[in-house]
Formats: structure tokens, C-alpha cells, sequence
């Protein structure tokens, strides 16, 4: 399998001089198969590089979607993404419902004639919609299961096996706290409701759910101190996620999610606090930052 970066930024695109080494594209992970299919981790601006290298080669595509959660800087690039735009292509698009907004409506709302001059149905491929919520299912000889995470409203992580090799894909996460989330509004009751069933550790269901994976991306997109005032927004800080990749007992740490405000600098040094942390607590995973254009391979 090669996963390969094409979007590793959060909240918003930001282009300039000061995001050139990590990027400043929105979330869009592409993870490839032996036999060349592949599926699509998020539609972030991202998407739109990844379109354009599909459509230079000339070829046909069959793929999925996996959408971590509505927010716009998870399917923005989508509108932009021009095999959507070809006919024989096929793509299904897969994401959790919530509160009575269909999927289909999901994506079509942010392509209404009033943002956008083409709408969803004036698209020449054929876009299937597939709606989850816990649960696992194949694609393309791979097993995909999904996790209800702690993120306003619903937010899914995914984790895909492939011939005894897993990619865990975790965006947006928060901490789960106890008494936080009973001062909180944004996060959906139902996966409140399930965190709290757990009587000691209430992110246990979330370590459990990496456990054992090759490669863990996931959302480090504050630092500790930044973290303390935005308690509630539905992300995780580094040294958390950290903690899950040793809970996790994971073989590769990906930090991504990068915060808009961080420019190079930042998360360079965010990694070499990283890499401290890992020598000091005698953790064993390697940790890598997320950029776009990364690469990685696993053998299968």
C-alpha cells in the first residue's frame, strides 16, 4: 500500500511563504492499493491536486470517499475535483448522516447555484452516497470499520486492513473529559452518551480502536498551552496525541490537522517537542509530521 498527503492542513487553506515545507491545503489523504485502486480520505482543498494528477494520466476511476465529517475544510475541495466531472467515472462518497440532513444534501448544499455556478447534480460521473455510522464493511478487498469520535456533531474515524496491514485515519478528535462534556453543547448526545459508558478511561474505546496499527493519522493540531482555551472545539493537542499512539500500541505516528496559525517554523518545533517527548518516555512508534506530498509505504 502507498498512502500519499495531498491536504494536511485544518480549519482553513493557508497559502504563503511561511506553509511551503508542510503545505497549506485542507484534508485529502490517498491511500493506494497493490492493485491500483484506491480510496480517498477526505475531500479537502487537497482533492483538487489530487484530480488533476488523475486526470494527466488519462485513466478511468472507480473509488470511494471516506468523509471524516461535513466541515468545510473536509469536502471544500470537492466542487474542484475534476473527475466528478467525467463521464465513466464512478465515485461513492461516504460519510455519517445526522439531524435529518441527507448526505447527498451534505455535499450538494455547499455546490447551491447561489456559491456555486455548477451544482451536484450537473455533475457527469456517477456520485453514489453511501451513509454509515459504526460499523465495518469492505471496499475493494479492504475491511473499513468506523469510530464515532469526539468532535462537534458527528465526526467518524477510519481504519482500513489490507492484507494484515491497518491505516487509521483519525482527523478530528478531542479529549474526552468527563466534566467538560457535561458543559458542552456542540458534540452530539449520542456519542456523549457513549463515552461516558466507560467507567475508567473514557478514550479506551478510542485506544482500542488503533490498536495495532501500522500507521496512525491523527489530529495534532494544538500545543498543551494552546489547548487550555480551546477546550470544546474538537481537537486534540500533541502530547495527547501522543498517548494514543502509545495506548494504541501503533507502529507509525502521523501528526496532522496542522492549525492555520502554525507556519513551518511552528510545527517544527512542534515535531522536535514530539520527538523529546517519545525519547523521554522511552515510547517506540516513529513519528512523522504530515506534509503534502509525503509518502509512505507498507508492505503488503
Amino acid at each position: 500500500m502507498k498512502i500519499i498527503f495531498w491536504g494536511t492542513r485544518g480549519s482553513i487553506p493557508t497559502p504563503g511563504e511561511t506553509t511551503v515545507k508542510y503545505g497549506g491545503n485542507t484534508p485529502c489523504v490517498e491511500l493506494r492499493f497493490d492493485d491500483d485502486n484506491f480510496i480517498i480520505l477526505d475531500a479537502g482543498t487537497g482533492i483538487r491536486n489530487l484530480g488533476e494528477k488523475i486526470i494527466e494520466s488519462g485513466s478511468s476511476i472507480n473509488t470511494y470517499v471516506l468523509i471524516s465529517h461535513p466541515h468545510w475544510d473536509h469536502i471544500q475541495g470537492f466542487p474542484f475535483f475534476k473527475p466528478a466531472f467525467i463521464s465513466g467515472n464512478e465515485i461513492t462518497i461516504v460519510c455519517a448522516e445526522f439531524d435529518g440532513i441527507s448526505l447527498p444534501q451534505m455535499i450538494s448544499d455547499q455546490m447551491n447555484k447561489a456559491y456555486f455556478p455548477i451544482q451536484l447534480n450537473e455533475l457527469k460521473a456517477n456520485i453514489n452516497f453511501k451513509s454509515v455510522r459504526e460499523e465495518e464493511f469492505d471496499v475493494f478487498g479492504a475491511n473499513v470499520k468506523t469510530l464515532f469520535l469526539n468532535h462537534p456533531l458527528f465526526a467518524i474515524g477510519y481504519r482500513i486492513t489490507y492484507r494484515n496491514k491497518s491505516i487509521t485515519y483519525i482527523s478530528d478528535n478531542e479529549p474526552f473529559d468527563r466534566y467538560v462534556a457535561q458543559t458542552i453543547k456542540n458534540v452530539h448526545t449520542e456519542i456523549i452518551k457513549k463515552y461516558l459508558e466507560y467507567k475508567n478511561e473514557p478514550n479506551q474505546h478510542l485506544f482500542d480502536f488503533v490498536m495495532g496499527s501500522d500507521i496512525l493519522i491523527y489530529d495534532s493540531t494544538y500545543t498543551p498551552e494552546e489547548y487550555i482555551d480551546r477546550v470544546g472545539w474538537g481537537h486534540s493537542h500533541y502530547l495527547f496525541s501522543l498517548k494514543v499512539a502509545a495506548e494504541g500500541n501503533v507502529k507509525n505516528l502521523v501528526l496532522f490537522h496542522h492549525d492555520p496559525s502554525h507556519n513551518d517554523a511552528k510545527i517544527d518545533e512542534i515535531y522536535s517537542k514530539c520527538l523529546k517527548e517519545i525519547k523521554n518516555r522511552n515510547y517506540k512508534f516513529l513519528c512523522h509530521p504530515a506534509y503534502e506530498g509525503f509518502v509512505m509505504n507498507l508492505n503488503t
